[in-house]
């Protein structure tokens, strides 16, 4: 990424110059990356410019097949289909056979990427700098270095593919552990065949089936999103593991199944967090205002003094003045979330940084029922998952 690019990517995002998706793509990798993160920021960015910057998870200018299929050992391969079903901003997934004839996917990350996108983070964080001193904003609103850095962070895991095999061992290792005594029973994770796998490339099993980006608008029953909710509300709530990056482009649904994909991206919280934010989200969906401002600074990693929560609770209390009975197409939940988690930084309250990693899932998971239902109540109708969330926790309290 040039100086100039990287000027010309601001001005798209922070200013009033118009979103060229396809101009963010020819940038780079990083570029596609920080025009991403830039689509969770629904507390200072437009609403519209949010929404077009997302669709930078759903779709990029696919690579030349002959560059990146000669990275795969095609004698292993019956057939390889050539141009790629589907394309991400890392790489993309080539139809193929096994030689016994089994439908497969062949997932392949181009081999260069990694030593690009070192060059232009390290560019870029020298950029960042010299952008502060022109865009106040940028220095006000959130630290840029710290953003990059979370960017560098995950994009490296993700153009490991070994670590998109990890990510479901370990995923699936708790679906395992827990199928039984916890409604998991919609959810599954395609097979994957380590020894034709390695670090640029991974291939897995083929499903017949449609991402939740091709269903949501018109095919999708919004009770099978719900169903999502459910169990990903018990990964983050009752685990503290769960997937980290679950746009609707990394969920498959075939045969009455979710399926978990691209699974690289493995977010953690630690035991406050996880079980500060169940008890948040509980009194949140009963529109308990009072506990849960108390909640969020219990969960806090710095938290206000007995002086400082009486003021924090009647700033919270008229920041969700609007919020009891709403619809997500009128009041959105993800932006009201990071409004408050600033309003809470203002107070004085400091979180971890894996607070990010929630407000990401919760930017997917209400952008896909706004597409998908923009008239529900979603904390209304997550009532039910949160009790049952609570009994098992209770439940495994006790044992």
């Amino acid at each position: 990424m040039s100086i100039f690019q990287f000027i010309q990517l601001v001005r798209m995002i922070y200013g009033r110059k118009e979103l060229n998706l396809e101009a963010i793509q020819k940038m780079g990798l990083l570029a596609i990356k920080i025009g991403q993160v830039h689509a969770l920021r629904l507390d200072f960015l437009p609403v519209e410019k949010c929404r077009e910057l997302a669709k930078l998870y759903q779709k990029t200018t696919p690579i030349p097949s002959e560059s990146v299929l000669e990275q795969v050992d095609q004698s292993q391969f019956k057939t390889i289909d050539k141009n790629p079903l589907a394309s991400a901003s890392i790489g993309q997934v080539h139809r193929a056979q096994l030689k016994d004839g089994t439908e497969v996917v062949i997932k392949v990350v181009k081999a260069d990427f990694k030593a690009a996108f070192k060059k232009d983070v390290k560019k870029v964080k020298w950029l960042f700098r010299l952008a502060i001193f022109f865009y106040r904003k940028l220095k006000g609103v959130f630290d840029p270095i710290a953003v990059l850095e979370h960017i560098e962070d995950y994009t490296l895991r993700e153009l490991n593919l070994l670590n998109e095999i990890e990510g479901q061992n370990t995923l699936r290792e708790i679906y395992e552990k827990n199928k039984n005594t916890y409604g998991l029973n919609k959810l599954a994770f395609p097979k994957i065949y380590p020894e034709l796998s390695s670090e640029n490339v991974m291939v897995s099993e083929f499903i017949p089936g449609k991402t939740f980006d091709e269903l949501l608008d018109h095919e999708m029953k919004y009770e099978t999103l719900l169903k999502l909710f459910h169990i990903h509300g018990f990964y983050i709530f009752n685990i503290g593991t769960f997937h980290g990056d679950i746009h609707p482009g990394n969920l498959m649904f075939h045969d009455d199944k979710i399926y978990f994909i691209d699974t690289g991206a493995v977010s953690h919280v630690s035991s406050r967090m996880q079980h500060g934010l169940f008890d948040f989200f509980d009194k949140l969906s009963q529109y308990d205002y009072e506990h849960a401002a108390e909640n969020l600074n219990k969960m806090a990693k710095k938290r206000l003094k007995e002086s400082e929560i009486e003021d924090f609770k009647a700033k919270f209390k008229s920041l969700y003045a609007d919020f009891d009975g709403t619809s997500v197409s009128e009041v959105s939940m993800t932006k009201k979330m990071m409004q408050t988690i600033k309003l809470g930084v203002k107070s004085g309250m400091r979180f971890e940084k894996s607070m990010f990693a929630i407000i990401k899932s919760m930017m997917f998971l209400d952008g896909m029922v706004i597409r998908n239902n923009p008239d529900a109540v979603l904390l209304k109708d997550m009532q039910p998952f949160m009790k049952e969330l609570n009994d098992f926790k209770d439940e495994k309290n006790k044992t």
